[in-house]
C-alpha cells in the first residue's frame, strides 16, 4: 500500500473489508482514532465533521455503480475510539458502502471502538451496506466493539445490510434501528460468532411507517464454549406493510443464547411474522460428512462455515 501501514494493518483491512491496496474511488481509512488516508470522488464527497469525531459522506443524486470504503482499525492497546459517521444518499442512487472494524490487541488492556452510523437514504435509492467486525491478539487483550446503526428511508428506497462479527470480540453491544416510508424495503442479515467467554447483545428496532413498506431480518449465530448471546428485536407495523423475522442459533459446549423476536401491529393491514430456532449441530449432519472422510472437527467446521455463509 502507498500509505504507511504495517503488515498487521494490511491484514486487518483485508479481513474486514477485502481491501488489498488502496481502493479506487472514495474511501476513508481510520487507525487508532486518526485519519490515515482519504479520497473523495466526483460523486461522493467525504469530509470531517466540525462538531464531533467522524465524517460526513455525501453521495450525489443519481450516482450509480460506485463503492465507498470506510474501514477502521485499532492496534493500540488501551484506546477507546468513538466515531460518528453520517451518510447522505441522494435520490436515485445505486451504491455500495463497506465499513467494519478490526482490532489487534496483544496487551493486558482494553481496546474499544464505538461506531455510530446514520444513513439518510433518498427516494428510490439503492444501498448495499457491508459491516464486518473482527478481533485478534493474545488472551490478555480485551477487544470491545459497540456499533450503532440508524437508517431513515424515504419513499421507494431499498437498503440491504450485511452485518457480521467474525470472531475475536470479547464484548459487543449492537444497536440497529430503522424507519421506513412508503414502498421502502429493508433487508438485514446478521451473522454472529462468539467463543471462549465472550458476550454479545444485538438489539434491533424497526418501524414500518409507510404503506407497502417491508423489512426482512435473518439472524444466524453460533455460541461456542462459555460464550453468551442475546438477540432482542422489535418490528412495529404502523401502516399497510410486511415484516418477517427469522432467528437461527447453534449452541456448542456451554454456550448460551436468548432470542426475543417481537412484532407489534398498529394497523389492521400490517402483516408481521417471526420464527426462531436454537439448537445444537444435528448428529446426522456430522455422520454424513464423516462418512465422506472428514474428521469430527473438520465436519463441525464445515457445518458452521455453511451455516454462517
Amino acid at each position: 500500500m502507498a500509505v504507511d501501514l504495517s503488515p498487521i494493518d494490511e491484514s486487518l483491512l483485508a479481513t474486514i473489508s477485502g481491501m488489498h491496496g488502496m481502493p479506487k474511488g472514495a474511501f476513508n481509512i481510520r487507525r487508532n482514532g486518526k485519519l490515515v488516508e482519504r479520497h473523495s470522488s466526483a460523486n461522493i464527497e467525504i469530509s470531517t465533521k466540525d462538531d464531533e469525531p467522524g465524517i460526513d459522506i455525501r453521495i450525489a443524486p443519481g450516482t450509480k455503480g460506485e463503492t465507498v470504503y470506510i474501514p477502521v482499525i485499532v492496534t493500540q492497546a488501551g484506546i477507546k475510539d468513538v466515531v460518528y459517521n453520517t451518510f447522505y444518499v441522494g435520490d436515485d442512487c445505486d451504491v455500495t458502502i463497506i465499513a467494519g472494524c478490526g482490532i489487534h490487541n496483544e496487551a493486558h488492556q482494553t481496546s474499544q471502538h464505538d461506531g455510530i452510523h446514520t444513513f439518510y437514504c433518498g427516494k428510490n435509492s439503492h444501498v448495499v451496506y457491508k459491516e464486518a467486525h473482527y478481533g485478534e491478539g493474545g488472551k490478555g487483550g480485551v477487544r470491545i466493539l459497540n456499533p450503532v446503526t440508524n437508517v431513515f428511508m424515504e419513499e421507494g428506497a431499498y437498503c440491504e445490510m450485511l452485518l457480521s462479527q467474525l470472531r475475536g470480540v470479547n464484548s459487543t453491544m449492537r444497536e440497529t434501528n430503522a424507519e421506513l416510508k412508503d414502498h421502502a424495503k429493508l433487508m438485514v442479515t446478521e451473522k454472529l460468532l462468539t467463543h471462549d467467554n465472550q458476550t454479545a447483545v444485538s438489539n434491533m428496532h424497526f418501524e414500518l411507517k409507510g404503506d407497502n413498506s417491508s423489512v426482512q431480518v435473518v439472524s444466524r449465530s453460533v455460541a461456542r464454549d462459555h460464550s453468551s448471546q442475546v438477540f432482542n428485536l422489535l418490528v412495529i407495523g404502523k401502516a399497510k406493510c410486511h415484516g418477517h423475522v427469522q432467528c437461527d442459533a447453534i449452541i456448542m459446549g456451554q454456550g448460551k443464547v436468548k432470542s426475543i423476536p417481537g412484532i407489534e401491529a398498529d394497523c389492521e393491514d400490517a402483516m408481521l411474522m417471526h420464527e426462531a430456532a436454537i439448537g445444537k449441530i444435528a448428529g446426522d449432519q456430522l455422520i454424513k460428512l464423516e462418512t465422506l472422510g472428514l474428521t469430527e472437527d473438520e465436519a463441525e467446521k464445515e457445518i458452521l462455515e455453511d451455516f454462517l455463509s
